[in-house]
């Protein structure tokens, strides 16, 4: 599978895009083309933890007070589910491999499996 979970509203997201060949690899907006729980499941298989998907920088984080609690895996997986904004991005799934965020290591990594 090729595709690639961002938000076509994020300067972050389509700088990287920008960066990226992107042909032959879907990509989907997860604003007009909401994240399935099937798809969630499967990022989360690969990534290893719904954890590992969730954005602590979304605004609704501080708003519902989610920094001082222990969240589970499924609380987390009904937050992503809930709200576009709590998924990390972008997500590449290229060839069974997972790319999350936009850390210079996973963007260069992930540029690396495209070309």
């Amino acid at each position: 599978m090729k595709r690639i979970f961002y938000l076509s509203t994020c300067d972050t997201c389509k700088r990287i895009l920008n960066s990226w060949n992107t042909e032959g690899i879907y990509l989907q907006d997860i604003k007009t083309e909401p994240i399935t729980p099937a798809q969630l499941d499967d990022m989360i298989t690969l990534a290893g933890s719904a954890d590992a998907l969730f954005s602590k920088r979304a605004r609704k984080y501080k708003e519902l007070g989610l920094k001082n609690r222990k969240l589970s895996d499924s609380e987390i997986r009904q937050l992503i589910l809930s709200e576009y904004t709590f998924l990390k991005r972008p997500v590449l799934l290229f060839d069974g491999q997972i790319f999350i965020g936009n850390s210079p290591k996973v963007v260069k990594d992930a540029t690396d499996a495209i070309a």
